[in-house]
């Protein structure tokens, strides 16, 4: 493909908030690795300061004189900052919270995971910055989107690109999810972290069972709650809460867990061509419209809780929006038929729903008698960042 990584039009817009005493301001800006974090900070903010601190020599320099930070910026008193990988050097937050409060300099605080400014109780500047979060690439944000091509690679920019992912996504997994997430989370038993992942690969979008996870990572079930919750405080993994408001049927109120990017997953689960028609495409058809729900509402910065919902007797309803606002099921299979009706129907005799959808790689829009939308994965997925589903 010629499309190259700079070229993708993010949606993310970064504002940062303005102390009305010094005119200084910050923001955090999350996001796992290689989802882009560095090149739109350096298109949206391109005369700033850049401080990498994935350069060995200064963050060494920093580990060991944070306040050289603020001496650097007292000399040149920059109009605005951009600090990426802040979790490397927590120390800094400090000299950074100093300089809020006694000059005009704007701060842009990149990084993969909070995880260690936490666990090391830095100062998160005390609740005056905005915190921002980037997710791999939307189909809002891809000229031509390719469907076949996002549910095997993924949606990580350098990733969906690429024509042959695997070496990339090797790479991906070993030197990030595992080096990188085993050494900020400081993990000891290394094999059995290695093992968890695999089975999370292979067991997300699933209830979450800890019991069966700690029995194939030879770990107890206290350390799998653990290692899930690393994967969350690192933002390579999310829970999907269940619907639990009960009226007749008994519901099932286990969570499920997802990786952040279908491609990832794949790569994990030992996954390299996917068919249509299979179960594993119909996963990923779901876990791709997840990741893109999850990205428009918090890009949107609309405050709707994203659940699912499942009875004991097997009906299933992929995304509760809101207040059940909107109920939306995630086919994979073209010509809709009834019986793929059958879990919507159900939630909508049970409570008073807003919109009902099916989503499918269907060519037509249809609408049933009993008010169910049929759309088209691309018509949905339009009318969605035009704000059009919810």
């Amino acid at each position: 493909m010629s499309t190259r990584l700079s070229e993708f039009d993010r949606i993310l817009e970064i504002d940062i908030p303005e102390n009305p005493r010094s005119g200084s301001g910050a923001c955090f800006l999350w996001g796992p690795r290689k989802t882009g974090k560095t090149t739109l900070l350096r298109q949206r903010f391109a005369g700033a300061k850049y401080i990498d601190l994935l350069d060995t020599e200064k963050q060494t320099d920093f580990l060991l004189h944070p306040h050289h930070l603020r001496e650097q910026l007292l000399a040149e008193r920059p109009e605005m900052v951009v600090i990426d990988e802040i979790q490397k050097v927590p120390a800094l937050l400090d000299e950074i919270h100093w300089l809020l409060e006694n000059t005009a300099t704007k701060f842009v605080l990149c990084g993969s995971s909070a995880r260690k400014l936490k666990r090391e109780a830095a100062n998160l500047l005390g609740g005056r910055a905005w915190r921002y979060e980037l997710f791999p690439l939307t189909t809002a944000e891809i000229q031509g989107f390719d469907l076949d091509r996002a549910l095997l690679h993924g949606t990580l920019p350098a990733h969906y690109l690429d024509d042959n992912p695997q070496r990339t996504l090797k790479s991906y997994t070993l030197d990030y999810l595992q080096e990188e997430i085993i050494h900020e989370a400081a993990v000891r038993n290394v094999p059995a972290f290695a093992r968890f992942l695999e089975t999370v690969a292979l067991t997300h979008g699933c209830l979450l069972n800890y019991a069966n996870v700690a029995r194939e990572a030879g770990v107890t079930a206290k350390t799998v709650r653990e290692y899930y919750q690393i994967l969350k405080d690192t933002l390579v993994g999310h829970e999907l809460a269940p619907w639990t408001r009960k009226k007749k049927r008994r519901l099932i109120e286990t969570a499920k867990f997802y990786l952040f990017d279908v491609g990832v997953a794949n790569h994990l689960a030992g996954i390299s061509h996917i068919m249509p028609g299979t179960d594993v495409y119909g996963r990923a058809f779901e876990h791709l419209l997840i990741e893109e729900m999850r990205a428009y509402l918090a890009y949107r910065e609309k405050d709707l809780p994203l659940r699912f919902w499942r009875t004991s007797t097997g009906y299933e309803v992929d995304l509760v929006v809101g207040d059940l606002d909107c109920a939306i099921e995630f086919k994979s299979k073209r010509n809709i038929a009834s019986q793929d009706l059958r879990s919507l129907r159900a939630l909508k005799q049970e409570h008073r729903t807003g919109r009902c959808i099916l989503v499918a790689p269907e060519v037509s829009r249809r609408r049933t008698q009993d008010d169910i939308e049929i759309i088209p994965f691309a018509r949905f997925c339009t009318e969605l960042w035009e704000d059009g589903i919810v």
